[in-house]
């Protein structure tokens, strides 16, 4: 059956080039902007109930409600997280939403890169080299077999990261409200208490917003390392800086922050940073910045676009619980 077709906003060249490879395969005919949705683009969506929005723009109540009354019944974003779209509101005006499903690899193989370029310094040691100072580090590097790390949440990314620890002979304890590997599982504090690595993998819900707040950060191992290739609100960010500048914790990997908005994904280098505690991260030599980009493989390309074209044909067809 041949759909009328979808509207997919925010697209890139690559994402474009694979929205016109597999739509067609599922009857699809989709319609390309390269913008992000808003209030005064819309209208390109009419005669489409379902769209594909990316994750990098805020969505607003404004923009939901103007392709609502363009005829939009069903967003599909191409991210796993909501936070950028108001679900509940969506839905109260007749919008259903979905997200996407992609390998966890993407996520995991970083999040372990992450973790041994932490231990290893090498955030100072290329940045010597690169300026042709090229002694060793004044701290011996640290091998992974010997350390403790404490995985909180563990879920399909979570999970994909346990298996591959589990290949280095790390001792690994794991946190989540619903236990789902077989993880040696154990309460948050004393995860946190006995981890020399926490590498957070939750959701961000208002239960997790700022899980790691200050009085939790206190409780972290001294010395310990944090990555974040979740979502930045995960952290209190304002007293992980506090406890880096201090010296109460060993470094930070962080692929998320908190107001990141606006400036990853932009070059930003010709003009001033307005984002204070990023530029605090930044001078600290053991914290490792990324602009959200763990997410960004191939594979993990082509199972989001495959995936928001299925979501739309699922809707189309009457499944209405999916997503």
């Amino acid at each position: 059956m041949t759909l009328s077709g979808m509207t997919i906003y925010g697209c890139e060249p690559d994402e474009a080039a694979l929205f016109e490879a597999l739509a067609p395969q599922y009857g699809v005919m989709p319609r390309m902007t390269d913008e992000p949705v808003g209030e005064d683009n819309a209208e390109l969506a009419r005669g489409h109930r379902c769209i594909s929005v990316g994750h990098k723009t805020k969505i607003t109540d404004e923009t939901l409600v103007a392709l609502r009354s363009a005829g939009v019944e069903y967003v599909s974003t191409r991210s796993i997280g909501f936070n950028h779209i108001n679900v509940q509101f969506a839905e109260s005006i007749g919008i259903k939403v979905g997200n996407v499903a992609y390998s966890p690899d993407s996520v995991a193989d970083y999040t372990l890169m992450l973790i041994l370029m932490t231990i290893r310094f090498a955030k100072s040691t290329f940045a010597r080299a690169e300026v042709h100072d090229y002694r060793l580090h004044d701290v011996r590097g640290r091998e992974l077999r010997d350390l403790t790390v404490g995985v909180i949440g563990t879920g399909r990314i979570g999970a994909a990261v346990i298996d591959r620890l589990r290949g280095f002979g790390v001792r690994i304890l794991a946190y989540d409200s619903v236990p789902s590997t077989a993880a040696n599982y154990v309460a948050l504090h004393e995860l946190l208490r006995q981890s020399d690595i926490v590498t957070l993998h939750t959701p961000l819900t208002p239960e997790t917003h700022h899980l790691l707040d200050r009085r939790r950060i206190e409780l972290i191992k001294h010395g310990a390392i944090i990555i974040n290739t979740g979502r930045g609100p995960l952290i209190e960010t304002e007293a992980l800086a506090d406890a880096l500048e201090t010296g109460r914790l060993g470094g930070a990997a962080l692929d998320v922050l908190e107001g990141e908005e606006g400036i990853f994904y932009a070059d930003c280098s010709n003009r001033p940073l307005e984002h204070e505690l990023l530029l605090r991260l930044q001078k600290h030599p053991g914290v490792l910045i990324s602009p959200h980009t763990a997410y960004y493989t191939d594979h993990a390309l082509s199972d989001t676009i495959e995936n928001s074209i299925i979501n739309c044909v699922k809707f189309e067809s009457g499944d209405h619980q999916h997503g």
